[in-house]
């Protein structure tokens, strides 16, 4: 797809996202790249919730972060008691009003010709529904099964993973044409192969042995990290490049307690996970759709270690369902579902191939062409 010709290059975007979690985050970098590489440089991203409402966006972040290692099940009954929230309640209403004078005022301010949401507080249809002001407005959802706040009438255009999400859409009511199948927006660096010999070099791993990547998630907040690598490390024929993110404790912690075992190599954030998958055999990873959709772009059997209740263990069982990942809850339960995939060629075939039915190429590019030739 090419952008026609009487797009104007002058044309300014919102990128509405949340930061709970990186995901949001990434994939609202990954569409301001494509917008970039389409000769859009008017581009800003903005956490509304924590411009408009500081304090409570850090409480709120807080608790979210908390609710993962400490009470994931309240998180969870939270998420399913809202997820067939229609768009008009009393309580839909008020949510989606959080940060609306401060978006009034960006918009005064600085005229956006489009508005893209990458999180679920669609502040911008409230604005509208009270001003009537007309800017195009679209969701990019990023998740693999449907929390039906995304769902709104003012929304122009939906930009979902699958075949399947977009059946989900359809049946609240949204015409067909306003869905489109793109995949979600990941960096660009996705869509092109680096060097194995090379990336091996970069991260110190070695060529000879299969490399299982645990992702402890962008906090570092997996439960049960030390029990996964200790047992997975056992293995004689394989490596384990462990991620923490951005917990400088577990990071620290980690790479004392497995000073002296050569075959695990302990990581911060890394900005070049693309390298570091790509030379991967197998991933253990917390459900979060971009890293899920990473995951599959990079041909990756994922492994799901105790997805909590919530849009995780959502993207988890579409997941399995499908064939591209397998769910353990103990690390023992985990080491064994390695073992069936490294152990048996046609089950990790099976598991790949599977993956490969739910790729999606150049999705940030597709999402960013397609809205463009639309305004």
């Amino acid at each position: 797809m090419e952008v026609h010709s009487h797009v104007n290059k002058n044309l300014k975007v919102f990128i509405l996202f949340a930061s709970y979690g990186e995901g949001h985050l990434q994939a609202s970098k990954a569409l301001q790249h494509a917008f970039g590489r389409n000769g859009i440089s008017q581009v800003e991203l903005i956490d509304l919730f924590a411009e408009a409402h500081p304090m409570i966006n850090d409480i709120t972040k807080y608790l979210y972060m908390k609710s993962f290692t400490v009470l994931p099940s309240l998180y969870g009954w939270i998420y399913y008691r809202t997820k067939h929230m229609k768009p008009h309640t009393v309580f839909s209403d008020w949510l989606h009003s959080f940060g609306i004078r401060k978006l009034k005022e960006r918009i005064q301010a600085e005229s956006p010709d489009i508005v893209i949401n990458t999180f679920p507080f669609l502040v911008m249809q409230k604005l509208k529904e009270e001003t009537g002001i007309d800017i195009p407005t679209y969701n990019v959802l990023t998740d693999f099964d449907l929390h039906e706040r995304w769902v709104h009438p003012q929304i122009d255009k939906y930009y979902v993973a699958t075949e399947d999400l977009k059946l989900q859409v359809e049946k609240l009511g949204i015409p067909s044409q306003r869905i489109h199948v793109s995949g979600m927006p990941l960096k660009e660096s996705f869509s092109s192969r680096s060097d194995a010999a090379e990336c091996y070099r970069k991260f110190g791993l070695d060529p000879k042995y299969n490399t299982l990547l645990i992702m402890a998630g962008s906090y570092g907040i997996m439960q049960g990290i030390h029990s996964i690598c200790a047992k997975l490390a056992e293995r004689k024929d394989t490596q384990i490049a462990l991620v923490c993110g951005k917990n400088k404790f577990l990071l620290a912690y980690m790479q004392k307690v497995f000073a002296n075992h050569p075959h695990v190599h302990v990581y911060g954030f890394v900005h070049d996970i693309c390298d570091l998958m790509a030379i991967s055999t197998c991933i253990v990873t917390k459900p979060g759709g971009i890293t899920l959709s990473e995951s599959l772009s990079s041909n990756l059997p994922i492994l799901l270690y105790r997805p909590v209740p919530g849009q995780e263990l959502d993207n988890a069982r579409y997941l399995v369902s499908k064939g591209a990942a397998v769910i353990a809850h103990k690390p023992k339960a985990l080491a064994y579902q390695l073992e069936l995939l490294l152990q048996d060629a046609k089950r990790l075939d099976r598991m790949r191939q599977s993956i490969a039915a739910l790729q999606k190429t150049n999705s940030a590019d597709n999402i960013v062409l397609d809205i463009l030739n639309s305004v």
